[in-house]
């Protein structure tokens, strides 16, 4: 299969400046690679590094040491050493990002926010689909048009499911998709999960809940805390 992420000998410390620059050591010496069409799973801990990695991988975090090479337009490009522009380009055509929490300019629409994350469409096209994706993920027609910003939790959750998954992007990475859903919710994101699989993404998340895993995932990596961390 085709390698979409590659991953060697990644580390990553946190330096603390109003804290008399402590240093907190967090990722060491990680390797990972993941192939077309595969859900890895992080699993460890709660502080082991997990969400660390994961933006990591998205390039919110810089590396300390080491790669991270992403397959985009046919070439690996290591991102901890592509220019901000390059790495602007790669977020919006290859490597799809899905939070926990919704973070959006205030008083846009719930449409616009999604529709703004299609790719290679008209923008009737992209209101189309977006308006379609919302309504799978049953948030009502009522409130596409409204800011989110009053939504519920488990709503805001699905309006970054939508903008993350209309993309289509070869590379997803997940944090926590499922975590303020209720089951039904869920079971719709394990379909556009699979879906995804099935078109050739390669995925990589976090899923607490183990239904949730076990149904997407083709195998784990375990995150594990720094020694030198205590």
């Amino acid at each position: 299969m085709t390698r979409m992420l590659e991953v060697e000998n990644l580390s990553k410390d946190f330096l603390l400046h109003l804290q008399g620059g402590v240093r907190i050591p967090v990722l060491h010496a990680v390797d990972l690679h993941v192939s077309a069409g595969e859900c890895v799973a992080l699993a460890g801990a709660s502080g082991a590094g997990k969400s660390t990695l994961l933006r990591s991988l998205y390039g919110n975090y810089r590396a300390g040491s080491g790669v991270i090479r992403v397959r985009h337009d046919g070439a690996m490009i290591d991102i901890t050493t592509a220019p901000p522009r390059r790495v602007v380009e790669i977020r919006e055509r290859t490597l799809g990002y899905v939070s926990q929490f919704l973070r959006v300019v205030p008083r846009v629409s719930a449409i616009d926010i999604v529709a703004d994350a299609a790719r290679d469409m008209t923008t009737e096209q992209a209101h189309n689909l977006a308006s379609s994706m919302l309504n799978r993920l049953h948030i009502p027609a009522r409130l596409h048009t409204l800011p989110p910003s009053t939504f519920s939790g488990g709503e805001q959750q699905r309006i970054n499911l939508a903008r993350g998954f209309i993309g289509s992007h070869p590379i997803l990475l997940l944090d926590e998709p499922t975590a303020s859903l209720d089951n039904a919710n869920r079971d719709i994101v394990i379909a556009m999960i699979l879906e995804a699989k099935a078109r050739g993404a390669a995925v990589v998340g976090i899923f607490h809940d183990t239904h949730v895993r076990d149904a997407i995932a083709d195998r784990l990596y375990h995150v594990l805390p720094r020694q030198d961390a205590a």
